[in-house]
């Protein structure tokens, strides 16, 4: 007697902490059980027969130095641990093979659309009057009669917008319900603040976005993921204040209303700080830009009252700060010094960042470029202090090595230090008790939905949640537009080929479809999952891909999938095509991603690339015809002076 064993690493054991199963592989097998944590561990044991020995020789990889290609695919050995049951992380696959897949599924989406182009029924007034009825306390509850199942989208950011975009309302009952009644590429807010592109030319409405959806202006406040009922109140009101509540019943909600600026609790931020979020707040900045220059221009004005005015403050070294700062640099330095000269001598922009570096999603290379940049262009940036404080007139800041605080006059400051979580989120997050696991109770503000591969949120039903307020457990992504829009387009996709989402987590199988020719179907045994028997698996004279894959992945379903019933295999995938960023006098950063290579671009060439992706990435025609005539007025008339 001896052992021979062949073992293979199951694919995607390695990918998250969360699984709670290991998977070897041998052939053939016996079952073991270790000392200590009872777990299955299947090894080989017993001298080859002939016919054991024809199955090695075909299921062997070759020896090392071997030009021999294997015959079979190796067969996995797996380790079950603890009592728990829980899939696999899902293994990344090539960048080829997702790009591949995502053209084939944005094939589809172009197919939904144009169906949708040629029907006219427009929901209208009385079509939503239709869907309300009065519920307690003179609260509307939208009716459970219609025939379609609802689908609920929380937002109109970059993932409910590409999902309200997509989602075949043919088969939905699809509700937006937002403060915002518009989406917003928000990239390009920085540039709106100076006038190189107007506001409008960033916006679709969401009623544009998808007519045949019912939009509702207003706040979800609530949900009971029990009762799967969202509470709502108005997000405008009635002369005397009133604002209209109501509640939806829905088969599946979508939880994507972003994040709030993060203040971090310093004093001073919410009440004297712009952000860079909403249009509504580059609004207000155009107009402080403006009031600051006239107000400096005015006689009998100090030189100490000028340069504090003209002290233009930017806090953060992230893309959206990065980007502000060298879109107010060229403002001042190429229009407003043209009918400002006099106080040019005045003007100072101020760029302050906590870490040692700026826009530290980039390689080092291009962050130094970035910073060259910025100091031959006359921004000036002051690396490694934290602002403690803010006051009317100045902020304080100071060194990490040092407990000396200064105080710097500003004239306006701009916040763009990160994101904290909305009151929703940080509600569902403290709700939930299996979200308790991925949380911190004490920070609420870093709360986010944890989600699994199929973004269905940990521990409760028929729930999803995209963009930056979710957390996928195995595979952290960048809280990115690029992100979100992937996201929410996935999840229509799922919805349109008629999978149900069920509840979300590792230890549940994937979302599952049945057919309707079988009626009535036990959906929750159909999501239950049970122990893979390797053992018994691996006995087996040939095994079936099926076979492999629920090893692999510790998944019944793939062994348990009666006729009818179809379980979804396509967990979401995130194409990265890269990060840029504009740092102003004509000049970007682009970080290309392709084929499991990065190409770094710097200068006006990266300038013309990124112009190029945020032109070609618009989500209308109209919107890029807009923002070309923007670009082309400030190039040849100079930005907007107008103050109104």
């Amino acid at each position: 007697m001896h052992a021979t064993a062949l073992q293979h690493t199951a694919r995607g054991q390695q990918a998250t902490a969360c699984s709670r199963t290991r998977v070897r592989a041998t052939v053939p097998a016996r079952i073991c059980h270790c000392q200590g944590r009872q777990r299955l561990v299947v090894v080989a044991t017993a001298t080859p027969t002939k016919e054991d020995a024809t199955l090695k020789a075909d299921s062997a990889a070759p020896a090392k130095g071997s030009s021999a290609a294997p015959t079979a695919v190796p067969v996995p050995q797996p380790v079950i641990e603890d009592e728990g049951i829980e899939l696999a992380w899902p293994a990344p696959r090539p960048w080829a093979e997702v790009l591949l897949s995502k053209v084939a599924d944005t094939v589809d989406d172009l197919g939904v659309i144009a169906r949708r182009t040629f029907n006219d029924n427009v929901p209208g007034i009385e079509a939503i009057d239709r869907l309300f009825r009065a519920g307690k306390g003179g609260k509307l509850q939208l009716k459970k009669e219609t025939q379609k199942p609802v689908v609920l989208v929380l937002g109109t950011g970059w993932g409910a917008h590409s999902l309200v975009k997509v989602i075949d309302v043919e088969q939905f009952e699809v509700v937006v319900v937002s403060p915002r009644n518009h989406f917003l590429f928000t990239p390009m807010l920085p540039g709106t603040a100076v006038g190189t592109v107007e506001f409008r030319s960033l916006l679709e409405p969401i009623r544009t976005s998808n007519p045949f959806a019912t939009y509702l202006e207003a706040s979800c406040e609530k949900i009971d993921p029990d009762k799967k009922v969202a509470y709502c109140t108005a997000a405008v009101a009635f002369e005397d204040g009133r604002r209209p509540q109501f509640e939806i019943e829905y088969d599946m909600v979508v939880v994507a209303v972003g994040e709030q600026p993060a203040t971090f609790g310093v004093p001073g931020v919410a009440d004297y700080c712009y952000f860079m979020k909403e249009v509504s707040d580059t609004v207000e900045l155009r107009k402080k830009i403006q009031e600051a220059f006239e107000l400096a221009a005015l006689p009998g004005t100090s030189e100490e009252d000028r340069r504090r005015v003209l002290h233009f403050v930017v806090v953060g070294g992230g893309p959206t700060g990065v980007e502000f700062a060298g879109t107010l640099n060229d403002f001042v330095r190429v229009d407003l010094a043209k009918k400002y000269p006099q106080l040019m001598p005045f003007v100072a922009v101020s760029l302050y960042q906590s870490a040692q570096s700026i826009l530290t999603q980039f390689s080092g290379s291009l962050q130094q470029r970035a910073i060259q940049n910025f100091k031959a262009s006359g921004v000036q940036v002051v690396l490694g202090v934290q602002v403690t404080g803010v006051e009317r007139d100045f902020i304080k800041i100071k060194s990490k090595d040092s407990e000396e605080v200064q105080d710097v006059p500003y004239g306006l400051c701009v916040w763009s230090t990160g994101n904290a979580a909305r009151p929703l989120v940080r509600d569902l997050v403290a709700g939930l008790p299996r979200q308790g696991k991925y949380s911190n109770p004490a920070r609420p503000a870093a709360a986010k939905l944890a989600v699994d591969p199929y973004l269905r949120v940990v521990g409760t039903r028929d729930m999803i949640a995209l963009g930056d307020c979710s957390m996928m457990l195995g595979n952290r992504l960048p809280a990115t537009a690029q992100v979100a829009g992937q996201q929410g387009a996935y999840v229509a996709r799922m919805v349109n080929r008629g999978y149900s989402m069920g509840l979300g987590g590792m230890d549940t199988a994937p979302p599952v479809r049945v057919d309707p020719a079988l009626g009535e179907v036990d959906t929750e045994g159909l999501r239950k999952l049970h122990p893979v028997d390797a053992a018994a698996i691996s006995q087996q004279p040939k095994l079936t891909e099926m076979d492999l894959q629920a090893v692999l992945n510790n998944d019944s379903t793939y062994l348990r999938t009666p006729a009818g019933v179809s379980y979804y295999r396509k967990p979401f995938e995130f194409l990265s095509l890269g990060i840029m960023a504009y740092v102003g006098n004509d000049k970007a950063l682009t970080q290309v991603e392709a084929f499991d290579t990065s190409l770094n671009v710097y200068g006006s060439l990266a300038f013309l690339l990124w112009r190029s992706v945020y032109i070609t990435k618009q989500v209308s025609f109209r919107n890029r015809v807009l923002i070309l005539f923007d670009w082309m007025k400030a190039r040849v008339f100079g930005r907007d002076l107008s103050q109104f």
